[in-house]
């Protein structure tokens, strides 16, 4: 059996993002999205959340390039700087921070139990967790992380390593685009035993994987069709970032910009519903892991 979680990230970023996820569940085939508790459309999103009862919605921890929930005195290890009011801006710092010890584990479970609890206080049922730029697949995150579920309920958690192969071989040789972004993904693997066993010792559940990772700002209609047509058998999570290239998301620090546009058509795509019908794929939401 084949299913997909199509899960567009972003929630709450921007107004231009939460309605172009809306349209992409209405009107296309996202299935669960995760809400930025930090972003700067979160009551439209909230708003929008409550309409769409049928799509699960998680929470898109952010711990990197945002501002915190609790007050930055209190999150001091995930702060850019002494007294800074912003998390660290580029994803290299924190890994560096991350892999030497100056993550305080106990601050960032507050912190992601924070960012929880603000969606619940919405009125929103948190079904899944994810984190912005994956943070969670490093040890010092994922430890207080799964911590942070277990207090607040939360009984799923993106699995954010790609299958062996995600799309067929001669498709990544002429696709320069892909060739870096493979080679670093296929690195960051090495943290996929621990990440499975912290997962299954904390009684959390997981899809097998994720796709579009790799793929993050270059999805398009030939990619999406590779991946659904190379899909392995099992639950995998299709990783997408729908949106709309406005005003607003130009104020936003993000470099997806064009590319959530693009994301968007494929999304909403008859062609894109075909090739999951031929390739035998149920799209699923989280709800039903």
């Amino acid at each position: 059996m084949k299913r997909l979680i199509i899960n567009a990230d972003d929630f709450g970023l921007t107004r231009g993002v939460n309605r172009a996820i809306f349209e992409a569940h209405r009107g296309g085939m996202v299935t669960s999205t995760t809400l930025m508790a930090c972003g700067r459309g979160f009551d439209d999103a909230v708003t929008l959340a409550h309409s769409i009862s049928q799509m699960s919605v998680g929470c898109h921890v952010a711990l990197v390039d945002g501002t915190p929930i609790l007050d930055p005195a209190d999150v001091r290890s995930l702060m850019a700087s002494a007294g800074a009011s912003q998390f660290r801006k580029k994803l290299g710092g924190f890994v560096l921070a991350a892999s030497t010890g100056r993550l305080d584990a106990a601050q960032v479970e507050a912190e992601v139990t924070a960012q929880i609890r603000k969606l619940q206080d919405a009125g929103i049922e948190v079904s899944h967790l994810d984190t912005h730029k994956h943070t969670h697949m490093f040890p010092a995150v994922l430890k207080p992380l799964l911590q942070a579920a277990r207090i607040c309920g939360v009984k799923f958690v993106r699995n954010p390593f790609v299958p062996a192969r995600p799309v067929a071989r001669e498709i990544v040789l002429r696709r320069p685009d892909l060739w870096k972004r493979s080679l670093e993904v296929q690195i960051l693997k090495s943290y996929e035993p621990q990440f499975r066993r912290e997962v299954a010792k904390a009684g959390l559940r997981t899809p097998d994987g994720a796709l579009g990772i790799i793929e993050t700002g270059i999805l398009d209609e030939e990619l999406f069709q590779a991946l659904a047509r190379n899909l392995p058998e099992g639950t995998w999570e299709l990783v997408c970032h729908p949106g709309y290239n406005d005003a607003e998301l130009g104020a936003a620090n993000t470099r997806l910009m064009q590319s959530r546009e693009i994301e968007l058509a494929v999304l909403r795509s008859p062609a894109s519903r075909k090739v999951l019908e031929e390739a035998g794929v149920q799209a699923i939401s989280y709800r039903e892991l």
